[in-house]
């Protein structure tokens, strides 16, 4: 029990005495400055002119993969969200300017031969936009399959989390995430 009470007296001294009232040392040197974005992290927004093609034993149309390291420079993370926008249609507004109309993917179209839907899958890597439906796709207009413009915009994961737009108004998201229409890459038509 002595030797107990010798080594708990012991450690307390040793602790005690070692206080940290003595003079501070110089400053280090100063980091690094990390990135700009948006907590952390960058948003990003591109858009593409594609065409699609009919995958038979699938009964769908789809784009060829779009690897994101060929359209922007921005690190995508497994946690960041992807949003894909196609053009409906150019609008006109009351001073005769055209206006973009912008849908949020999935969109479904009504034929007369049944349901189409534009889809979308995505890794952090890349992502590929798809035209599925619920009949034989084969014969499907080229008004749907060809020169299909969209916008991927790329988003960190804590910016979609802790914002208070609306996602499915390609406008609210601009206007949330402080970009302008100059801020948008554009690719250009794909081969």
């Amino acid at each position: 029990m002595k030797k107990l009470f010798s080594i708990l007296f012991m450690t307390t001294f040793l602790f005690t005495a070692c206080s940290s009232d003595g003079e501070r040392g110089p400053q280090g040197p100063p980091g690094q400055d990390g990135q700009d974005g948006i907590n952390g992290g960058t948003a990003t927004i591109f858009e593409i002119n594609s065409d699609f093609f009919y995958d038979g034993d699938a009964n769908l149309w789809t784009t060829d993969f779009l690897s994101f390291e060929d359209f922007t420079d921005v690190e995508v993370l497994e946690t960041d969200i992807v949003l894909i926008y196609r053009l409906d249609a150019v609008g006109q507004l009351d001073d005769g300017s055209d206006v973009d109309e912008w849908s949020m993917l999935p969109q479904n179209f009504f034929t007369d031969e049944g349901t189409i839907q534009y889809v979308f899958n995505h890794t952090f890597v890349d992502t590929e936009i798809f035209i599925d439906g619920n009949y034989d796709l084969s014969s499907l207009s080229n008004d749907f399959t060809t020169d299909q413009i969209f916008r991927i915009a790329i988003i960190p994961a804590d910016f979609h989390e802790n914002a208070s737009f609306d996602s499915s108004n390609f406008g609210s998201l601009m206007n949330s995430l402080d970009l302008k229409e100059q801020d948008i890459k554009k690719v250009g038509k794909l081969k």
